[in-house]
């Protein structure tokens, strides 16, 4: 059901990872997203999966909160897998019928594209979302963001805007996935017919979840409004971030380990 799905929600622990500085995790998490989108060799790419594990204990996640998080990505990475092996000729054909052709080096590219498109969720998820609450990742990108202050740049009220995207990302999902019952309830069906006629039936979903999205929407801005909110400037934090020096050195390390992985996969080319 959609109400378990784990992407943007935070999950609560006492862990290294929970405890490290979120300004640290939030630079890292730009590393590692680098390094994911420039690797292309399998070792490569194997080493950054084990460091992506190495992550998820010293962050405590479960392997079950990790299948909730990637399991809703899988028809985007199995779309994106077919697309590659379908349109990539080169190298050593291994399947031939009339207009398809699979090669081996379009098995391996589609196989690395839709692996990157995984990777990519899931050290969004450990390094941001599951480890991060919304009010210390705002304070986060604030403080990474702060120097754009200075060509007027509203970096507060967008680092504030992205911090409630991320958070209402469950709370649509718990909405639709209410609304979908609702419909059933009502003899609706979503499983069964002609692809046409399930887009028309989740029309009957779509309308009552913007209807919802606008109403909290308009909550939210009352309640800020309610309690004074202008904007940053002149604002004060309850518990401001601090960088210890544990949080340099697990920043020094991932880098580290970031640049390792890139090193490696340039050698083999």
């Amino acid at each position: 059901m959609l109400n378990n799905i784990s992407l943007g929600r935070y999950y609560p622990a006492h862990s290294f990872l929970h405890e490290t500085d979120p300004r640290v995790k939030t630079v890292l998490y730009f590393i590692y997203l680098v390094a994911i989108f420039m690797v292309k060799q399998p070792i490569a790419i194997g080493v950054l999966t084990g460091i992506i594990i190495l992550q998820m204990i010293l962050g405590k996640i479960t392997p079950g909160i990790m299948w909730k998080t990637v399991k809703p990505i899988l028809p985007l990475a199995l779309f994106i897998f077919l697309i590659n092996i379908f349109t990539i000729k080169d190298g050593t054909v291994l399947f031939s019928w009339k207009f398809i052709r699979v090669t081996g080096y379009g098995l391996e590219r589609a196989s690395i594209m839709a692996f990157r498109l995984l990777l990519l969720i899931i050290s969004t998820s450990i390094l941001l979302t599951l480890t991060t609450t919304p009010l210390k990742m705002s304070d986060a990108l604030e403080g990474i963001f702060k120097p754009l202050q200075i060509i007027k740049i509203p970096v507060h009220e967008m680092a504030m805007m992205m911090s409630i995207a991320l958070r209402f990302i469950p709370t649509l999902a718990a909405e639709t996935d209410k609304i979908m019952k609702a419909q059933q309830s009502r003899g609706a069906d979503y499983d069964t017919g002609s692809f046409i006629n399930k887009v028309k039936g989740y029309i009957t979903v779509l309308i009552p979840l913007f209807v919802s999205s606008f109403r909290r929407a308009d909550e939210l801005a009352v309640a800020m409004d309610a309690r004074c909110y202008h904007g940053g400037k002149g604002r004060t934090k309850l518990n401001p971030l601090k960088l210890t020096a544990r949080d340099v050195l697990a920043g020094i390390m991932f880098t580290l380990l970031a640049v390792l992985i890139v090193v490696i996969d340039l050698s083999l080319r």
